[in-house]
């Protein structure tokens, strides 16, 4: 895959050095050169000095043929400036802009860009480390949505999906049995003590959803 990345900051550059690391081909585009050290020499990737927002920039650091497009400098209105540049101009269909005003996400989502919001992000991450939350969070940032996984308890063994859901606010995408069954749940699927449920939680269900699963804490994965 060919992504390009608007951007060569601390978060930038660790982007570009990891896609790098994974075999893709990257681009990184940055009007201040000395931007580039970030990227390290093993980075084996290309540069191209020049501001993000400009269409002959873009073109000229392959615009046209990316897969993917990442903007992640410090400015909000750069960043969705060069993903809706992207989007119209170049025909990318994978955009993602790095946004620090959460209001703003939604309007951008309208517009069909996706947006990741550290400020959102990150407050979930040190909310839920700090109510011990028992179970892996996959946090992301669609506005106002978390997703997470934790561990049936002897309490909801043998209830159905739909008891354990509450609409608007709780619904289970998938459960897993063991080592390897996966199931995209439904409301029939009655549960076992030990399933693995992942959902997706609103704010206001954070609370109830930790209490409910406090007892049987997911424990962390260990990659050998």
């Amino acid at each position: 895959m060919r992504y390009l990345i608007v951007g060569c900051g601390r978060v930038g550059s660790a982007l570009a050095k990891l896609l790098d690391s994974d075999g893709h081909e990257v681009i990184v585009v940055d009007e201040n050169a000395a931007a580039f050290k970030r990227l390290g020499q093993k980075f084996k990737g290309h540069v191209v000095v020049g501001t993000g927002i400009d269409y002959d920039v873009l073109k000229r650091a392959g615009a046209a043929t990316a897969d993917g497009f990442i903007a992640v400098t410090n400015g909000d209105n750069r960043n969705i400036m060069a993903a809706l540049i992207a989007q119209r101009m170049f025909k990318i269909k994978r955009i993602v802009a790095r946004i620090y005003d959460p209001p703003r996400g939604q309007m951008y989502r309208e517009l069909g860009v996706q947006t990741v919001c550290p400020t959102t992000v990150g407050a979930k991450l040190i909310r839920d480390t700090l109510i011990d939350a028992p179970w892996e969070n996959q946090a992301f940032d669609f506005g106002k949505l978390t997703s997470v996984a934790a561990l049936v308890g002897p309490a909801d063994a043998g209830k159905r999906v739909a008891e354990i859901e509450e609409e608007g606010r709780i619904r289970i995408s998938a459960v897993r049995r063991g080592a390897q069954s996966v199931a995209v749940a439904s409301g029939s699927f009655v549960l076992q003590e030990g399933d693995e449920v992942n959902a997706v939680v609103a704010p206001d269900a954070i609370g109830d959803f930790a209490q409910r699963f406090r007892s049987t804490p997911l424990q962390p994965k260990v990659t050998a």
